[in-house]
């Protein structure tokens, strides 16, 4: 009697294998290892137990599973002994490709975009977190209409309740999809508004708008929480937070800023995600300062601030607007030793005097501990009220010689014209204070810079 072979572990859904992809342009961009814990991270952010992660060297991309044969193979059975029922796989997949490697493997095969769009999903506690993440989903959705549904190619008729005469389910399916997408649109545009009257209400009090940008994980939330007491869920978890806070912050001049604290960065952001949560980062291009939140004591810090700048450059050409000045917070300090800390500091201010544009030079702090943070408020007193704005006014006839002589006693008039009926329109540049007195004239600020030198 033969024995009994040893029993295969049921594959659990909670359980993952995490495969990065190594080509060998990735070397150029960032350390393989450092990408791999990264999509780690990922996965354990969503609540899966990782089994085995491991790098996967492309010599080509397969079209009909994205890895050679002997890669799937050897994937199969690892998914069988170590009874995972997910791999992650850190890059983009045709829906072809995940279907296949699905078919091949046996387990649920989630790609970068996906894995991020789940943890947003899971994160999203307000109606607009959770109308952008649906947003982001149903767009990714739109091109995985192959793999989601079996039944794609039946087709339906009649009165035109279910789709016109031959209409294939597909068809179907995804006229469905981009009705709902044209919905969250429109409601997404209502959120923007209200937002807009929010700001302009901020700018009428003549609080200048901070806010918080950075990597995942850089420690945002934890500062955030330092400066404003507000609570917000702050883990060393990437992506433990997502819905957008506001808070108002006092400075050592007595006066206040109101700081927001953002969803976080990170290294190849699904397009998808960025369109999907434009309301949320119009506060990015339209704020008075950027105070960006750096893990100075990641060993690829560098290139976190290289990925953040991107996506940065990316909002302010879809914008159409200059990027407000940007403040280096350099977090977690207290991680480095006194010799390596005083060596980055000084490497900082010598670029920041050799930058002709003026760059504010960064600041050291911990979070943490609470170290630095007086000196980072000073920085943001500063910066966020040495800010200019420029506002568009309509004056009446009446009134125009006046207004008009008081702005250009505290700012610098741009261009200037008076049309039939005496109204008189002036762009002028002004300190963040002084356009706050003239802001029940104007719209919401037209463009926010740094003062000239």
């Amino acid at each position: 009697m033969k024995p009994n072979p040893p029993e295969t572990p049921q594959k659990d859904l909670n359980r993952a294998i995490v495969l990065r992809p190594l080509a060998s342009a990735d070397e150029s961009v960032r350390d393989g290892e450092a990408r791999l814990l990264e999509a780690v991270g990922l996965a354990q952010a969503l609540g899966l137990e990782v089994a085995n992660a491991e790098a996967a060297p492309l010599r080509q991309i397969s079209p009909r599973t994205y890895f050679g044969s002997g890669r799937v193979e050897r994937l199969k059975q690892q998914t069988e002994e170590l009874g995972a029922g997910v791999v992650v796989v850190d890059g983009a997949l045709s829906p072809v490709q995940q279907r296949n490697l699905e078919t091949d493997t046996g387990a649920k095969v989630i790609d970068r975009t996906g894995l991020i769009l789940e943890i947003f999903g899971l994160r999203a506690r307000t109606k607009e977190g959770k109308l952008q993440v649906e947003l982001a989903r149903q767009g990714y959705e739109l091109s995985r209409l192959v793999r989601t549904w079996t039944h794609l190619e039946r087709q339906r008729g009649g009165l035109g309740k279910t789709g016109g005469p031959g209409e294939t389910q597909i068809e179907l399916d995804r006229r469905i999809i981009a009705d709902r997408i044209l919905r969250l649109k429109k409601e997404l545009e209502d959120v923007r508004r209200t937002r807009g009257l929010q700001r302009r209400a901020r700018a009428r009090a003549g609080l200048p708008a901070v806010v918080l940008v950075g990597y995942t994980n850089a420690g945002k939330s934890t500062l955030f929480n330092r400066l404003t007491q507000a609570g917000v869920l702050a883990r060393d978890m990437l992506f433990a937070t997502l819905d957008p806070t506001a808070r108002q912050v006092k400075l050592p001049s007595g006066r206040a800023v109101i700081m927001s604290d953002t969803v976080g960065f990170i290294s190849d952001l699904p397009h998808e995600l960025v369109e999907s949560f434009r309301a949320t980062l119009e506060a990015v291009t339209e704020a008075d300062l950027l105070v960006h939140v750096r893990d100075i004591a990641h060993p690829q810090s560098e290139d976190q601030k290289a990925d953040v700048l991107s996506v940065l450059a990316q909002l302010e050409s879809d914008a159409g607007r200059k990027m407000p000045p940007v403040l280096e917070a350099w977090n977690k300090i207290d991680l480095l030793d006194e010799a390596s800390r005083v060596a980055r500091l000084r490497r900082a201010e010598v670029a920041a005097e050799r930058d002709g544009q003026g760059a504010l030079p960064p600041v050291a702090i911990s979070a943490e501990t609470g170290e630095g943070l007086d000196a980072l408020l000073a920085a943001i007193d500063r910066a966020a009220f040495s800010a200019t704005r420029v506002i568009t006014l309509t004056l009446p006839p009446d009134d125009s010689g006046r207004v008009r002589a008081q702005i250009a006693s505290v700012g610098k008039i741009l261009d200037e014209s008076t049309d039939e009926h005496g109204h008189h329109t002036l762009r002028a540049e002004l300190l963040v204070e002084d356009a706050a007195r003239f802001a029940p004239l104007e719209p919401l600020p037209e463009e926010i810079r740094p003062a000239a030198e």
